[in-house]
């Protein structure tokens, strides 16, 4: 028996497996169905998106195509001027975000990034960007994961990528997620077999600068140096040419308004919290005073860092370096919105092909349903408001990678 000689651990190390491949493309197509239903059932109520009582899918994608719009008639800088902002998200979109103004917060790279997206109508343009987004992510998540392997067809394997529940809603939103997502999974991908393609994808990540938190200590750990220098020339040359394109008053500009992030929206607003699987979210809803939600948050976050060291350093299985970075990161970060949990959809493809491939353990697979579900919960507990269990989920997943990392290891060992 391939457990036989193992002792005591074998209660823990293999159980039935109802977790099947069948069953996981069972539930992804009838995520899929849902997820049609829905949209279909949002167009009909809201007169084809066109009502403006009715938020319309990618409301966050609004605040892009502005911003480049802006950037292409020469005033790069004034998208971080509020009333300015405002002004042009009104002339472009009417009335319909004049109920709730919709602000840039994002750092220059990411302004040169969107720079071209107004070249195109908007609604072509959403369609394209997020396409495009969710091309690369199933792409990413693919090759990191090796997924397909278990697939008759690799798009079978695909379309399992993308029904995942946080696909589809950080589609509706609008957001760029799927695409620092991709560029993770190509990171952890490449990192061994092509640094130079992995430092890229680390740099490019500068266009969301928190979510390459832990890449330097992870690559410091395992003395991946080729593709710290890679990162760190890509992250220097994109925040260069960004600065050299939008002028230097924007990067002032963006540090007024990650300040004002920081104050309004992270540290003061209950909406933000319920929507945010975070320590810090967590901690200001049990109304805990904002220095312990960051003392918790840094706990939380030393945790996670020590945790994707030690898996990395552990075991050179991508899977296992994919997932665990990936939840690590989002437990690592106090701002994060619901829409980021497309990292964990990495992770969880991830896990679940090493359940298939080694055997499932105790409680894992109910674990990963459950995290499977979390960005719906987190979607819709913007208007639920029900308690924060984001971080608790996380820390669970994060326990897992951690535990199947360490019995793997001594299998083989």
């Amino acid at each position: 028996m391939y457990f036989a000689d193992r002792g005591p651990l074998d209660a823990d190390r293999r159980i039935h497996g109802w977790l099947t491949r069948e069953r996981v493309l069972l539930y992804s197509c009838a995520m899929l169905v849902v997820c049609a239903i829905v949209l279909a059932a949002w167009a009909w109520t809201s007169h084809g998106f066109m009502a403006d009582n009715t938020t319309r899918p990618g409301i966050d994608f609004s605040v892009f195509w502005t911003a480049s719009h802006m950037m292409l008639n020469g005033t790069p800088a004034a998208v971080y001027d509020y009333p300015t902002f405002a002004r042009a998200e009104s002339a472009l979109f009417g009335t319909y975000v004049n109920h709730g103004f919709l602000p840039w917060l994002y750092p220059p790279t990411l302004l040169l990034l969107v720079a071209p997206l107004a070249l195109l109508p908007y609604v072509v343009s959403y369609v394209l960007f997020m396409g495009v987004c969710a091309w690369l992510f199933a792409i990413g998540t693919l090759g990191v994961s090796g997924l397909a392997a278990h697939f008759h067809r690799p798009r079978i394997a695909a379309l399992v990528v993308l029904a995942y529940p946080g696909v589809y809603i950080a589609a509706v939103v609008g957001q760029n997620a799927l695409l620092t997502a991709a560029l993770m999974a190509f990171a952890v991908r490449w990192n061994e077999k092509n640094p130079v393609l992995a430092g890229i994808c680390i740099g490019l990540l500068a266009i969301k600068p928190q979510l390459a938190v832990l890449f330097p200590i992870v690559l410091i750990a395992t003395r991946a140096w080729k593709t710290m220098g890679a990162a760190a020339i890509t992250a220097a040359t994109f925040a260069g040419v960004s600065v050299l394109v939008c002028g230097t008053q924007s990067l002032h500009a963006f540090m007024a308004s990650a300040s004002f992030a920081r104050e309004m929206v992270l540290e003061s607003r209950m909406l933000y919290w319920f929507a945010s699987p975070t320590p810090f979210a967590t901690m200001r809803l049990a109304e805990a005073s904002i220095v312990m939600a960051y003392v918790v948050q840094g706990g939380v976050a030393l945790i996670a860092a020590a945790a994707t060291c030690y898996v990395w350093r552990r075991t050179p299985d991508l899977r296992m370096r994919a997932a665990v970075i990936a939840v690590a990161t989002m437990l690592a970060n106090p701002y994060l919105w619901f829409y980021e949990l497309t990292w964990l959809g990495v992770a969880l493809a991830c896990l679940v092909v090493s359940g298939l491939e080694k055997g499932w353990r105790r409680g894992e697979q109910s674990m990963l349903v459950i995290a499977w579900l979390l960005p719906i919960y987190e979607y819709l507990n913007r208007l639920t408001h029900l308690p924060q269990i984001g971080p608790m989920v996380l820390l669970l997943v994060l326990l897992v990678i951690v535990r199947r990392a360490r019995l793997d290891t001594e299998v083989t060992a």
